[in-house]
This record gives C-alpha cells, structure tokens and sequence, in this order.
C-alpha cells in the first residue's frame, strides 16, 4: 500500500513550516506529499520548494489563483496529482504527533472511510510558539492543548473506539484536518464537490456521499494525534448554503459529484460514472 500524505494551506507559512517539521519527526513517512495551496503568495512557495530540498520522499505543490475560498478545488486537483493508492490528509495549520502517518496506515481497512481528532492550541501559547518557530515536544503541547482526550495516545484502545459517533446525529460529522481514505473511493465519488464554496461542510459532505457509495465510518480516537494551531475563525457568509447542499445529498442518496474531479457532461466524466457502478 501506497500512502499520500495531502496538506492543504493558505498564505499561512509560519504554521505550514511546523507542520512540515512535524512530518520530518515521522516515525514513518508518506510514500508522497501534496501541498494543496488555495492561492497562496510567493512566500509559502518558497517555504514548500525549501522542504522539497531536505525531505527524502516527493513533494508536489499544486496551487491556483486565489480567488476565495476553493478548498474543494485545490484539493481535487492534488488528488488528480497523486499515484498513492491511500490518502491521508490533514491541514496545514496542524502539529502531527510523531506516530500520526504510523497510526493512521496501521488503521487503514480497505471500502472505509476514517475521521481523526484534534486538540486545540491556545491563542497565546500560539503567539510564542509562531514567534520562535521551533517544534516543541509532545508535552510541551500537551500543557497547552485544550480537549484533554485528543490528545492522548493510547492504541490498543483505537481498534474499541472505531465505531464511536459513527451512527445518529454525530454520522456525518468530520473534520477535513483528520481524514484517511482510498484513492479509488475518492474517484468513484468524483471527490470533493466544489459546489462548497466558503467555508463549511464539504467534508461531511464528502462522508455522506462515500457513504451512499458502500464505504463504511471509521473513528480514529487514541491514534493519530495532532495539534491544531490558533486562529481566528474562518468568515461562514456561506455556511447556511452549504448546510442546505448537504441536506438534498442526504434526502437524494446521490454518491456521485457533478461539480467535482471531473465535471458533469465531460466523457470522461460519464465513463467514471459506468466504471463506479459497475465496481458496487
């Protein structure tokens, strides 16, 4: 198996370094990364191509105009960038405990989906620790961290936890800083539905469709842990519209995305339709 680790980011290059540092600190490595960058300026590129020097395993970086926020789109097109067969993604705003690709590639299970956690780091511990720029250790963010349980470390319980929230009202909830799933499920989906303009929900989105597809919700809790670091919330102008795409996907059962990977009324798009189908 094959492993994609995709990072998405956004004119952010103090937080996506120590992310980067904290995939150095890996006790395994991804066999590739993907920095999917939603138009960032020239100082993260910089950053990026500084990384590809002194890290030993590929690493693209696929950017496009800024024009708002297009997470969905700059993610779709890392994922057409990728010859992994599991994909593992997170943020760029995020601290990977050292075992993180580790734990997430001892969970993976083939026709599932997997949501991970986060605990959160103070604004003013997030101050200093972007000033001085330097990866701190484990309990050092451990001191900091808020959502005390996210951030332990315990992996003979993961495997008694993977169902938790995977049914009711917590079904669909995931968050796109955490997540693992197969490069192939990805494509019968048509991936990431770009109709999620701005922030909100094209990640529970995505679950609800590979879902509706066959795949089944995994939890990841005790493993693969990671830090979120501080900021200001993101502006949700369109979290109201999003909240309604993702209610008709649930009432219509529909996997596939037309405004996704590839777009409806392309051939190429159509055939991916009859080969998905024909997979279930």
């Amino acid at each position: 198996m094959k492993t994609a680790l995709l990072i998405s980011t956004y004119n952010w290059p103090q937080a996506l370094k120590l992310c980067l540092d904290s995939l150095v600190s890996q006790t395994v490595y991804p066999d590739e990364v993907l920095i999917a960058d939603d138009g960032s300026r020239p100082d993260t590129g910089e950053l990026i191509r500084e990384f590809q020097n002194r890290f030993s395993r590929p690493v693209k970086h696929i950017w496009h105009e800024d024009e708002g926020f297009r997470l969905s789109g700059i993610r779709n097109k890392a994922l057409l960038e990728c010859r992994a067969d599991y994909v593992i993604q997170v943020d760029g705003d995020v601290i990977m405990e050292r075992h993180f690709i580790e734990d997430h590639i001892r969970f993976a299970q083939k026709n599932s989906v997997v949501v991970g956690s986060r605990a959160s780091l103070g604004e003013d511990y997030t101050a200093g620790l972007l000033a001085t720029g330097k990866l701190p250790s484990k309990r050092e963010l451990d001191r900091n961290s808020s959502n005390f349980l996210n951030s332990r470390r315990i992996p003979w319980l993961t495997p008694m936890l993977s169902y938790y929230h995977t049914s009711g009202k917590n079904q669909y909830y995931a968050k796109g800083c955490n997540m693992a799933f197969w490069l192939e499920d990805m494509l019968a989906v048509n991936g990431y539905d770009e109709s999620f303009v701005g922030w909100g929900r094209e990640d529970s989105d995505l679950v609800v469709r590979l879902l509706a597809k066959g795949c089944f919700l995994r939890r990841i809790k005790m493993s693969a842990v990671q830090y979120h670091i501080y900021h200001k919330e993101n502006d949700r102008y369109n979290e109201e519209t999003n909240d309604l795409l993702m209610k008709k996907r649930i009432e219509e059962g529909s996997y596939f995305a037309d405004n996704g990977i590839l777009k409806s009324g392309d051939i190429l798009s159509e055939l991916l339709v009859v080969m998905s189908a024909t997979a279930l």
